[in-house]
């Protein structure tokens, strides 16, 4: 489907100086980084923290688009107003993940594959019926000794390139991210292997069942290094991997890659952006790069706020200041304004 308003919609979300939020973890993700600061997981904590986030005024300067959990896009804010008003009167675009997650790949000991597809063209129209104007399916690469199988890779491409589809004619910008896991020992040049061959495979899926790459984003990992490899890569490593990957896989007319802090530590995740960010400066790649975090712009405020309504001014000045850094760095500016 060649329309103007995904290609728009894709270019939106990767303006210059913005990233996105994703604020899409699902309810057991939820529960578990609200413990993390002695909150207890409910409808109402879990909306009270949504509406924080999605309420900050100026967030709109840095974030262009916010990816909502299917809860969130149903909730409410204590205005009255949904969650999806409050964020387009900031200017941000509100997105939906549509996956059901992650399921063992019969045949592939210890791979995974991501469900979702039964019933997801009426969820599709529905969730554009809401609001939405763009979604995002996840798929989880694992490396392993034997990890991952062209197999894995294969039914994992198939599914988002059927996604991505579905998505297009619901009149949604589909955003397919296959994520490379950092977990293991494995060094930067295995990370490569494995995230140039998804990204090969994804994109010849893509092309067959006939995506609109103009009207689609890719969300993927850095190239990076294991997270229990000794010793790490360093920033520049990372930056000059990750680019020389994208440049033999990823085709130039998508107009952009959106990076996944993917369990890196915020100034880790930072740091690499940045020098990511410099180095697109200096080498022109087809594509805008920027970001698309959770996590790493959500710790700071979450542990400001705590649950406690009188930390909130507090809690917004920090997702503010997350989104701030994170902005400079997507243009290799973070750094030198320190």
């Amino acid at each position: 489907m060649d329309s103007p308003t995904l290609a728009a919609t894709a270019s939106a979300l990767v303006a210059k100086g913005k990233g996105l939020l994703a604020a899409d973890e699902s309810t057991g993700t939820i529960k578990r980084r609200l413990e993390t600061v002695g909150v207890e997981s409910t409808e109402e904590t879990r909306r009270a923290w949504r509406e924080l986030l999605f309420t900050t005024a100026g967030l709109g300067r840095y974030i262009s688009g916010v990816i909502l959990f299917d809860e969130t896009i149903r909730e409410r804010a204590s205005t009255g107003k949904s969650m999806v008003e409050h964020l387009t009167d900031e200017g941000i675009i509100p997105g939906i993940k549509v996956d059901k997650g992650t399921s063992p790949l019969a045949g592939a000991e210890g791979e995974l594959v991501t469900e979702g597809l039964d019933g997801l063209r009426g969820r599709l129209q529905e969730y554009a019926a809401m609001g939405a104007r763009f979604s995002k399916w996840r798929a989880e690469i694992k490396i392993a000794d034997h990890a991952p199988s062209a197999y894995c890779l294969h039914v994992n491409a198939h599914a988002l390139a059927r996604y991505a589809a579905l998505s297009q004619a619901a009149g949604l910008m589909p955003i397919v991210e296959p994520e490379v896991m950092m977990d293991g020992r494995h060094g930067i040049q295995r990370c490569f292997e494995v995230t140039q061959a998804m990204h090969e495979t994804l994109f010849a899926e893509l092309y067959r069942q006939r995506v609109f790459l103009e009207g689609c984003l890719l969300k993927t990992n850095m190239v990076l290094s294991g997270s229990d490899a000794a010793p790490r890569a360093t920033p520049e490593e990372v930056a000059e991997q990750s680019l020389r990957c994208f440049r033999r896989g990823v085709p130039a007319a998508v107009p952009g890659i959106v990076f996944l802090s993917g369990g890196q530590e915020d100034e880790e995740a930072t740091l690499n952006l940045d020098a990511i960010g410099a180095l697109a400066r200096a080498e022109g790649p087809p594509w805008a790069l920027t970001f698309s975090y959770g996590r790493g712009l959500e710790t700071a405020p979450l542990e400001a706020w705590a649950g406690k309504i009188d930390n909130t001014g507090v809690a917004q000045a920090a997702l503010l200041e997350r989104a701030r850094a994170t902005s400079l760095a997507r243009d290799g500016d973070y750094r030198a304004s320190l």
